[in-house]
């Protein structure tokens, strides 16, 4: 939480002053950073699975878990996102078929507002919605599993504007609604909202952020799951979209391609990980489909693939097969999770395993980790709700702390008798806000207590 010395009096105490300065050491003394950092979207607010805060717990055990504070919520895979003191995301009431964005205060996750709008699924795991919120300034972007976007203001929850994505363009009508639903998340770029949709001839949309009105439309690829992130090249802005049929460097602005590189399904557009970069490489991974590494070129607009790696099937598999969790690339090494639960490192210069691990998760089809990385350590949370803190290197995992804290009760899932908990967490504040079917909680991982 970031603390604000906001004094009742004019006359200012020495104390008080020397908290101020205190806190401006804090900041440049770890590299200009807050105190207390937000979530502003999907990953975090690079969308690269990176916590950036410090002064956190470096172990745990069960005590220091306890939850702050705990809401009850509908059910979703949408995970939570956080900025200036408050926490969004977005569930579903099955029963009377209704979306909700929700807004909860940071602190105390009493319940500020909520929107509540009608959306009748028709897809399939019909748990709620998927994509993450994602906060900018004093707006709210929200989209729906069925394309029901909304701007709303952060403040109060009012709608600035609202679009029917589904209808407008006609996604289920030309039968191009992905067999999950909409699920990737909005990303923000200058004055534009843009929304990998998967429709005709509008794969990739661009909206004002303000108004609400198309600027662009890009691409005619098959819709898929995976978030979009930007990238630089060569000194501008490239938007990597994994598509239903490929991989493609889109300008912001405009929505040309700057490259496209095809990367078609064998049996359907699965794609749920999101692209990694590092430097000028980009990694990608897919169930059926295997591993993927481009390289953009640093003397033209162009990509190249450098391999692609694939076993002959779903349980017999090389590189990496994921599915839900998005991998972690630190160094020269990649670790993500394979089609069963394969805790795996990947050498990044050729794909080539260096090891494979058992521990960190249950073995099961579409099994998941979501990690983030924090300075030297990791952070775990495993489908069975079990968040963990480990050290990733080529010559291992070293988990130093494993605790419950999270029921697994997502249930619409296949071949799962216990339910699962697949929401990704965020990490704000030093505290991590996760969700399953029932409640939001946030728990303190603050090293010196409030």
């Amino acid at each position: 939480m970031l603390i604000q010395w906001n004094p009742r009096r004019a006359e200012v105490s020495l104390k008080a002053v020397i908290f101020q300065v205190g806190c401006l050491a804090y900041f440049f003394c770890s590299g200009g950073s807050s105190i207390a950092d937000d979530w502003t979207q999907w990953r975090g607010n690079n969308r690269d699975g990176v916590w950036h805060e410090t002064g956190l717990i470096t172990s745990f055990d069960k005590s220091d878990l306890e939850p702050l504070w705990r809401q009850p919520i509908g059910t979703g895979y949408s995970s939570p996102t956080v900025s200036q003191g408050k926490v969004l995301l977005m569930d579903f009431d099955e029963a009377n078929q209704n979306e909700s964005v929700r807004c909860f205060d940071a602190r105390t996750g009493k319940l500020l507002w909520s929107h509540t709008y009608r959306s009748e699924y028709r897809i399939s795991y019909t748990a709620g919605p998927r994509a993450a919120v994602t906060i900018t300034g004093d707006r709210a972007f929200c989209l729906g599993a069925m394309g029901r976007l909304h701007c709303l203001n952060v403040k109060d929850g009012s709608v600035l504007w609202e679009k029917d994505l589904d209808r407008e363009y006609q996604i289920s009508k030309d039968r191009r609604m992905p067999i999950w639903g909409i699920a990737s998340s909005p990303i923000v770029v200058g004055e534009n909202l843009i929304i990998q949709l998967g429709a005709k001839d509008a794969s990739v949309v661009a909206f004002n952020q303000e108004t609400g009105d198309e600027v662009w439309r890009s691409l005619n690829d098959r819709g898929q799951y995976a978030s979009p992130v930007l990238v630089n090249q060569n000194g501008k802005q490239v938007l990597v979209c994994w598509t239903g049929d490929g991989v493609a460097g889109l300008d912001p602005k405009t929505g040309e391609p700057y490259w496209q590189q095809p990367f078609r399904p064998t049996r359907m557009p699965i794609g749920v990980a999101t692209p990694v970069v590092n430097g000028n490489r980009i990694f990608l991974t897919s169930f059926y489909d295997g591993s993927m590494m481009l390289e953009m070129s640093e003397t033209s607009m162009k990509v190249k693939k450098l391999w692609h790696l694939i076993g002959p099937n779903e349980k017999k598999t090389v590189a990496l097969h994921s599915i839900i969790s998005t991998p972690i690339w630190i160094g020269d090494y990649i670790y993500g999770v394979d089609s069963y639960g394969e805790l795996r490192c990947l050498r990044a210069s050729d794909g080539e395993r260096i090891w494979e691990d058992l521990s960190v998760v249950e073995r099961q089809r579409w099994a998941t980790i979501h990690f983030v990385s924090n300075g030297p350590n990791t952070w775990m949370l495993n489908e069975q709700g079990e968040l963990m803190i480990g050290q990733l290197s080529h010559e291992g995992l070293n988990v130093t702390s494993r605790e419950t804290i999270l029921t697994p009760d997502q249930m619409r899932t296949p071949n799962r008798k216990g339910g699962v908990c697949w929401s990704h967490p965020a990490f704000a504040n030093r505290c991590v806000i996760l969700r399953n079917d029932r409640e939001l909680i946030c728990i303190d991982l603050a090293a010196e207590k409030k």
